[in-house]
């Protein structure tokens, strides 16, 4: 008993000041009676008039205390609405864990689910464009929250007749794309757009902005993924200002580039003219200006690649290294073009090739893709392999030398190839030969991917269906030991 008294002592502060008042006040009301008693006690009505200051003070005496205690009981009392003794919460705050305060595991979500609200919920990006007049994003958040939508982020793109506003939203699992669409379109919202998204999603623009510009300064061939991730679904050709025949294509964007809704054009700096075209949703010029910002970043930096390279070792013990190419292995890929027999390349080109330096040139040029090149030793090219952007899709093809082919080199660079692919996000690739290409044949089913054929007056297709999930760069070796050099 002596603990716990003490304990709730120790807690109650000690008010000195309001017992000095207190005190103060009892030698006042002393005098005043005295005083008042020797002034009407020799009256006739003095004895009656004591005893009822007496009955009066003890009545002011018992209220005071009355008061007293309430006020004391009502400082300790649990706040209004908790009949718990628990504290009341900050709306916003968040108690600490372990507090009175805080719901025990599962209670959150049982509350949850008790306001209405789906236990799941979904990632959604949505497009929409709003009048340009004060009060009407209000209009569409409002509509948002009371739907149990949560903003995640906003970008706002300016037009000269309204705004785009472009949001990332949390929404129920139930809640579904056209009754969105519908409620937004009530707010005042049109041309409304949306699409699932996922947790990409998250990374703020700007920061997945950069993103996209570093890997563009490092690789020339990072320019068409790094646009099409910018903009999202969209499809990009690269048309030479000069065609392999030699011909002008008459395609040549100006410096500013070109914005036509849902197409745009912009100069390619090793010349030509990109062309991205997104037709279920019109460009912004804001989408406008970053695809050109990284355009113009691509010209600045000029010709540059990773400079990473493998060595393997081949089964017969001979080292070969595989590294990236681009237009400045043109001398090499042609005098390997040169030393390569007439079966070789028809297999490759499936004719004759009239102008092979022009089309050479093009194959080694990042805006179509990306070339691996397989060198020995001495320095001299052996083996190219391409992994071209043709719209939607994605192409791969091999080139090896006569005298170093049936040595695993053109199942090596198919699996590097495929990495590739599966890393910039493609869904699927194609190899376009003959059906009597026994070579490539074996080793597109080498791959262990899903296979589909197509034959027509002896020309085959061959599309394997890529692994989504697959890591970037865990390619099976399909011969030798390799070791890094150069990393």
């Amino acid at each position: 008993m002596t603990d716990v008294t003490s304990s709730k002592s120790a807690r109650r502060p000690h008010h000195w000041r309001h017992d000095l008042i207190e005190l103060a006040a009892l030698f006042t009301a002393v005098v005043v009676a005295d005083t008042i008693a020797k002034t009407i006690a020799k009256g006739p009505e003095g004895p009656s008039l004591l005893v009822f200051s007496a009955i009066a003070l003890i009545a002011t005496a018992a209220f005071h205390t009355w008061w007293a205690r309430r006020r004391s009981h009502a400082s300790h009392a649990p706040p209004a609405g908790d009949p718990g003794g628990r504290p009341a919460l900050v709306p916003g705050a968040r108690p600490e864990p372990g507090a009175p305060g805080e719901p025990r595991a599962g209670e959150g979500d049982r509350a949850e689910e008790g306001s209405g609200r789906a236990a799941g919920t979904a990632l959604w990006r949505m497009r929409t464009t709003v009048a340009d007049t004060p009060g009407s994003l209000a209009a569409l958040c409002t509509v948002l929250a009371r739907l149990d939508v949560d903003i995640l982020t906003l970008q706002t793109h300016p037009l000269a007749d309204g705004t785009v506003d472009e949001f990332l939203l949390r929404a129920p699992a139930d809640l579904s794309a056209r009754a969105l669409a519908h409620e937004v379109a009530a707010a005042g919202g049109r041309d409304t757009w949306t699409e699932r998204a996922d947790a990409h999603d998250l990374v703020d623009t700007p920061t997945r902005v950069l993103g996209l510009a570093t890997r563009t300064a490092l690789d020339a061939a990072e320019l068409p993924l790094a646009l099409r991730q910018l903009l999202g679904r969209c499809t990009l050709h690269s048309v030479p200002a000069v065609s392999l025949t030699g011909r002008p294509t008459g395609e040549q964007a100006p410096v500013e580039g070109v914005l036509e809704e849902t197409v745009m054009r912009l100069r390619d700096p090793h010349g030509g003219t990109l062309v991205v075209e997104r037709p279920h949703l019109p460009f912004t010029p804001t989408e406008f200006a970053r695809a050109r910002a990284l355009v113009e970043l691509d010209a600045r930096l000029g010709p540059r690649l990773p400079r990473g390279r493998d060595v393997l070792t081949l089964p017969e013990g001979n080292e070969i290294t595989v590294r990236r190419a681009d237009q400045r292995d043109l001398a090499a890929a042609r005098a390997m073009h040169d030393r390569c027999s007439a079966r070789t390349l028809g297999l490759r080109y499936h004719g004759p090739v009239g102008d092979a330096d022009r089309y050479l040139d093009h194959l080694l040029s990042p805006r179509f893709g990306r070339t691996l090149a397989v060198q020995t030793a001495s320095g001299r090219l052996v083996a190219l392999g391409h992994l071209l952007w043709d719209g939607d899709e994605t192409e791969v093809a091999l080139m090896v030398e006569d005298d170093w082919q049936r040595r695993g080199i053109g199942s090596e660079l198919l699996g590097r190839l495929v990495a590739m692919a599966e890393e910039a996000g493609c869904d699927s690739v194609y190899a376009v030969t003959q059906s009597s290409n026994t070579g490539m044949v074996a080793a597109m089913r080498a791959l262990s991917l899903p296979l589909d054929y197509q034959i027509e007056e002896g020309t085959l297709v061959i599309t394997a269906r890529l692994a989504p999930a697959q890591r970037p760069g865990a390619r099976p070796r399909q011969h030798g030991e390799s070791r890094p050099a150069e990393r």
